[in-house]
């Protein structure tokens, strides 16, 4: 596969304009750059209707914004301008608790970039620094990926993740929106979502996890049972012997490495082992991790 340099490019000039977004206004008396931090009425910065982060925890917010009352906005808004306002990059959570708080204005650092720009800057900072819920960090992948053409490599690279990380996101979108919702709110981890996307009915597992405060490793224990249901309904009797735990929890693992779903089937000391792709993308993404060994 050709390697694309504008993709290539993205990891070191995003952490070198993350890195500008951590300092400090300059100081009264020293020289400005080309785009100067400067301070903006607020009512003149709008949300970017793209940003990933969708969720906002209302107590959080008073929290900052009682925060921002005592002491400001120590680290500015990053914005773009956009016709006779701004739009923001980076900072909504800011942004918001500010108004709160009552500012008439807030400092900004402006920068120029492009649409694809802009959402790979908000991406990587709300990764980065740990504020997307799991949901709408794979909406944001999933944003780049259609929008703009990245691969799950690219994406692993960019963010400082592995590709299996970015493949495991992506799997939640499967999911249906009862669980999703569940996801954003915080009821169900990760984990316990993951394991229900090829279960027959995930919302109403999700319900049964919640309510019984049921672990991750309960959750997969479910989900297997489940899927097994469905295998024994669609074939009859059972022809073959059941996977003992050890083999299903291997399963899993290798499932959560790939990003893809792994079956094992042995008997006695050999065997198979059998990795859906659904893209010419994923396999090549096996390809690649097959020539690394």
């Amino acid at each position: 596969m050709v390697d694309d340099p504008s993709k290539r490019r993205l990891g070191r000039g995003l952490a070198a304009l993350i890195g500008e977004m951590d300092q400090p206004l300059p100081q009264e008396g020293q020289a400005k750059s080309v785009n100067p931090d400067r301070l903006v009425p607020i009512e003149q910065i709008a949300r970017n209707p793209k940003n990933p982060r969708r969720y906002f925890d209302e107590g959080d917010l008073q929290d900052l914004s009682s925060s921002i009352r005592q002491h400001g906005i120590v680290q500015p808004v990053v914005v773009r301008q956009r016709n006779d306002g701004y739009e923001i990059i980076a900072g909504e959570r800011r942004w918001r608790a500010a108004q709160l708080a009552g500012l008439v204005e807030i400092p900004v650092i402006v920068r120029d970039v492009d649409d694809r720009t802009a959402l790979e800057i908000a991406i990587v900072e709300n990764v980065q620094r740990a504020d997307l819920n799991p949901l709408e960090e794979a909406l944001g992948y999933d944003q780049l990926i259609a929008e703009h053409g990245y691969t799950q490599n690219d994406l692993g690279e960019i963010i400082g993740k592995s590709r299996s990380h970015v493949a495991n996101s992506l799997r939640l979108l499967k999911l249906p929106d009862p669980v999703r919702d569940m996801l954003a709110a915080g009821s169900l981890s990760a984990g316990h979502a993951r394991a229900l996307i090829t279960t027959s009915d995930p919302a109403a597992l999700a319900k049964q996890i919640v309510s019984k405060g049921m672990s991750v490793r309960d959750a997969e224990r479910l989900a297997q049972n489940d899927i097994k249901g469905q295998s024994s309904e669609g074939r009859g009797a059972p022809k073959t012997v059941d996977k003992d735990s050890d083999t299903l929890a291997l399963e899993r693992t290798l499932t959560d490495a790939l990003g893809l779903e792994v079956k094992i089937s042995h008997k006695g000391g050999s065997g198979h082992i059998r990795v859906n792709y659904r893209t010419l993308e994923q396999l090549e993404d096996i390809c690649r991790l097959l020539e690394r060994k």
